[in-house]
């Protein structure tokens, strides 16, 4: 070997050091409690080594590969949207980018739920094809996306300006008043006679947003349909939907070419009777891509249920409030809810984690009157040009920031003391996200090809390790 290509290659190798180094450290990204720590990254990286694990010891294995991520993020409410397309141009497009990208101070925030029409987190209610009373429209002649347009078009827009690959699931929490049996927002049902109707409605929706440069990847056919109380809402038992999707929303979407994922139920966890009898009934089947769960009943296992009955069926995390009130005593409870939420549904196959809501005014509006949400307070207080982060935004970001689209859950260890979850990114990262749900400090090891990390959470603390 000449001295020539030694040389070379003994450069080459120097190169390469570092990047060997850095393989075996991990980065600690910390948020604590009394938010001394708000998702800081931790200096100095923390080395793995060989020497053997000690105390509790989390195994993180990559051959172990369940399912693959569509992304984490909020509900974009009508509300929402109103109070960021107030705000001045360039603070909007500062926030934007801070949402939805990771550079810098950004969270990664890859998906998005939207109402269709309104929900209880609009001002006011409104559908696209609102008639004078005892008039109808089954041909959706007198559809229009225009109430969308002053505020929730403009900011995906600018959204998708910064991640044209954001996922985006549209959910209604009404048909047209015209539709149902009551005539008023609040309740009701969808009468069968306008089944067709509300399936063509379905059809101008998801080719009206693509007209308008904006794809909705999935839909929910109708959020929580056994909840009657919002104001708009509307009941649609499993029988009802499962009829819905086999004989028309189906149909008009294949008629129609459209792709657009087809998720039913949209509900609790108590509840898991409700899409099972669906997947049962092959005609709706075939037209469905998952099922969609809320956690404000049940535990996460009900997911299991589903996916060990239906296991090539998804299954998608739609909705669930994290609230803190803005100005309060100034600590904040993250382990838990990212312990029960973003952990928990995760480890339970689940796609994706969209907490509900995005933004909200000091006063947890705008809502509707008489059944809107008065305390959903959601992931960010918008205060004209000011912008407070709450708990939910911190709850998200821990994963949201270094889980992207197409990465991959892997095997670690479960554990009740210290709760986790990991990944594998397509850019080959490994991520293991921990919450101390515990009262007091805990020391702890991870354990990967061999290596051992040591470190520790305080109380209430949540780490997203990176390697």
């Amino acid at each position: 070997m000449s001295w020539k290509r030694t040389g070379v290659m003994l450069a080459v190798a120097a190169m390469m050091m570092p990047m060997v180094l850095r393989a075996q450290e991990a980065s600690l990204w910390l948020t604590t409690p009394d938010r001394s720590s708000l998702l800081k990254l931790q200096s100095p990286a923390i080395a793995f080594g060989g020497e053997a694990a000690s105390g509790m010891v989390i195994d993180v294995d990559d051959t172990k590969r369940f399912q693959t991520m569509d992304g984490f993020g909020f509900a974009l409410t009508g509300g929402s949207a109103q109070l960021i397309a107030k705000m001045d141009a360039d603070k909007r497009a500062a926030l934007l980018k801070e949402l939805f990208t990771t550079e810098g101070d950004g969270i990664g925030v890859s998906y998005l739920r939207v109402s269709v029409g309104a929900s209880d987190m609009n001002d006011h209610v409104y559908s696209y094809d609102d008639l004078p009373k005892g008039e109808t429209d089954v041909k959706m002649e007198k559809f229009s996306l225009e109430p969308d347009k002053a505020d929730v078009i403009p900011v995906l827009k600018e959204i998708l300006a910064i991640n044209p690959k954001i996922k985006i699931l549209a959910s209604p929490w009404s048909a047209p008043l015209w539709m149902k049996t009551t005539g008023v927002a609040r309740g009701g049902v969808l009468k069968p006679e306008y089944f067709d109707a509300y399936a063509l409605y379905w059809v101008k929706y998801i080719e009206g947003m693509k007209a308008e440069g904006i794809t909705i990847d999935a839909l929910t056919v109708e959020n929580e349909p056994l909840n009657e109380k919002n104001t708009p809402s509307m009941l649609m038992l499993e029988s009802e939907q499962a009829d819905f999707i086999a004989n028309h929303l189906g149909p008009a979407f294949k008629k129609a070419g459209i792709r657009t994922k087809i998720v039913l139920y949209d509900h609790n966890l108590d509840h898991p009777a409700y899409p099972l009898a669906i997947l049962k009934d092959k005609k709706a089947n075939k037209y469905v891509d998952g099922t969609g769960f809320h956690l404000y009943g049940g535990t996460v296992e009900a997911f299991d249920q589903v996916h060990d009955a239906f296991p090539k069926k998804n299954l998608y995390f739609t909705e669930q409030s994290v609230t803190e009130r803005p100005g309060g005593d100034g600590g904040m409870n993250v382990a838990k809810p990212v312990a029960r939420i973003v952990i928990g549904a995760t480890r339970h196959w689940s796609r994706n984690v969209l907490l509900w809501n995005l933004a909200a005014d000091p006063q947890a509006g705008p809502h509707t009157n008489e059944g809107g949400c008065t305390g959903c307070y959601g992931a960010l207080t918008i205060d004209g040009n000011n912008v407070t982060r709450l708990v939910a935004y911190y709850v998200i970001a821990h994963v949201s920031k270094f889980v992207p689209d197409g990465s991959v859950r892997i095997g670690s260890e479960p554990s009740e003391a210290l709760p986790n979850v990991a990944f594998r990114t397509p850019q080959g990262k490994t991520l293991l996200l921990v919450a101390n749900t515990g009262t007091s400090s805990a020391e702890f090891s991870v354990r990967f090809h061999g290596k051992t990390l040591k470190t520790s959470l305080g109380a209430g603390a949540v780490g997203t390790y990176v390697w």
